[in-house]
């Protein structure tokens, strides 16, 4: 029982000190897409983009550009890409895609954000 809980506590621990955004996996539902090693090195200025199965594909009525640059809808609320999050090179997937996360303090902030095809 002693070592469970030491392994327990250890898990506890280690999970806590890794951002809530690494903590997103892939569940396997795209495992088999012809697109999933495309999705897979996927990366923004801020880095890799994890997978698809940690984004979240976009309709063309809930992202636009404002002032030059790209903004999404996310639980109703107009969020600003930040330039360094956009994906520059072309979509191979179609519809718009944005790898959101939460900071901290609870705020929605754009790890990746992938403009539609044709954009």
């Amino acid at each position: 029982m002693h070592r469970f809980m030491v392994s327990a506590l250890a898990v506890v621990a280690s999970t806590a000190l890794v951002p809530g955004s690494l903590l997103a996996h892939d569940d396997g539902q795209f495992a088999n897409s012809p697109l999933k090693p495309w999705f897979d090195r996927l990366a923004s200025g801020k880095g890799l983009c994890c997978s698809f199965a940690d984004g979240v594909s976009v309709q063309d009525v809930d992202w636009d550009t404002q002032d030059g640059r790209y903004r999404v809808r996310l639980n109703g609320q107009w969020i600003v890409v930040p330039d360094d999050a956009v994906i520059t090179e072309p979509n191979r997937f179609g519809p718009a895609v944005v790898w959101p996360y939460q900071d901290a303090t609870g705020v929605t902030r754009i790890r990746c954000f992938m403009p539609g095809a044709g954009a």
